[in-house]
């Protein structure tokens, strides 16, 4: 008997054209195995309400064709159902992807949905909303903001965004609480991470894990302008250690934050509204996810020299780097 699969595309994530996806779906599909149709969505949240259909249907795959944002639509609506995601990543950041060893080549992600292999993820909640990669406050969030607003998408405008405001942008105090007792920090940024990096080989949580019940929280103190260069080295390298200059690293199944003021927070790249109080807490293997099946549980820093890490990542890695290090550099001369 064939299995169902649904692809819902995106037709605005990354940019860019869905057309030569979409033909690759229709030529490289495993027709003797699968009987599938193809659901564009039209509005912010329709991923969710068509992933949910086939939930309630009984789909065997939903395929999720965009960015971390359209997977965090489908996979939302998939949890603690028979129903696996599959993912072909072609966002701006793809940082689910990138940790399960999704290949960002169209034609090898299709060929790994055709194999149907699947693994049990665990994801997170942030008062009560669902994310899979990573949620946050302070800086990122401010970023995230600022990205979704804009009119163009990419590295580039991103990296334009971490520039713009930061200059005026005002750390504030955060207190911690979990089963160990309470820390309060002046935070730079908070990044609660289920998966190891935040897209475009952005490695916040270097050691995260996708199936051991715990989220990475890495608080980023604030730092010299000077010195964010080394900080770009460091998430860019894998570097982001707990006792690092500026970085406390712990992990947890569960925290509550109380902050100085509301504001925004994000959500796997999503910023939304938030009080001064925040719970965020990990559910274990809730998730079903085609992926590569010898996708680490257990994401280390992979490269631990520049030339490994050139080597190993190959060219969009060391571009990201390259970017990331002249934006940093424009933005000391800038403060200079």
């Amino acid at each position: 008997m064939k299995k169902t699969v649904r692809f819902i595309v995106n037709p605005i994530s990354g940019g860019f054209s869905k057309r030569a996806i979409i033909k690759a779906v229709k030529e490289l599909m495993d027709h003797e195995k699968y009987d599938y149709v193809i659901w564009p969505t039209r509005y912010a949240g329709h991923g969710a309400v068509l992933a949910t259909m086939a939930a309630e249907n009984c789909i065997d795959i939903v395929v999720a064709i965009g960015g971390d944002g359209t997977v965090n639509e489908v996979a939302r609506s998939l949890v603690h159902t028979h129903t696996a995601l599959g993912i072909v990543p072609c966002g701006s950041g793809n940082g689910l992807a990138r940790h399960l060893q999704i290949p960002l080549e169209v034609r090898k992600a299709l060929r790994m949905i055709n194999e149907g292999k699947s693994l049990a993820i665990d994801y997170g909640l942030i008062n009560g909303r669902p994310f899979f990669c990573t949620c946050g406050m302070g800086y990122d969030a401010n970023v995230c903001y600022r990205f979704s607003s804009s009119s163009k998408r990419g590295l580039q405008t991103y990296f334009e965004n971490v520039i713009t405001g930061l200059a005026h942008y005002k750390p504030e105090a955060y207190t911690i609480i979990d089963k160990e007792g309470q820390h309060t920090y002046k935070a730079f940024c908070i990044a609660l991470a289920n998966a190891s990096q935040y897209g475009n080989n952005a490695y916040i949580a270097p050691y995260a894990s996708l199936n051991d019940g715990l989220m990475d929280v890495t608080v980023i103190e604030p730092f010299p302008v000077a010195e964010a260069p080394a900080m770009a080295f460091r998430l860019f390298s894998g570097k982001f250690e707990d006792g690092a200059s500026h970085i406390r690293m712990f992990r947890s199944p569960s925290v509550k934050i109380i902050r100085e003021r509301e504001g925004i927070i994000h959500c796997d790249g999503d910023p939304i509204e938030a009080g001064r109080e925040i719970e965020v807490r990990i559910i274990h293997a809730g998730l079903n996810v085609i992926c590569n099946s010898d996708a680490a549980a257990h994401t280390q820093p992979l490269y631990q020299t520049i030339g490994q890490q050139v080597f190993s990542l190959a060219q969009p890695a060391a571009e990201t780097f390259r970017q990331a290090s002249q934006v940093f550099m424009e933005l000391f001369r800038f403060h200079k």
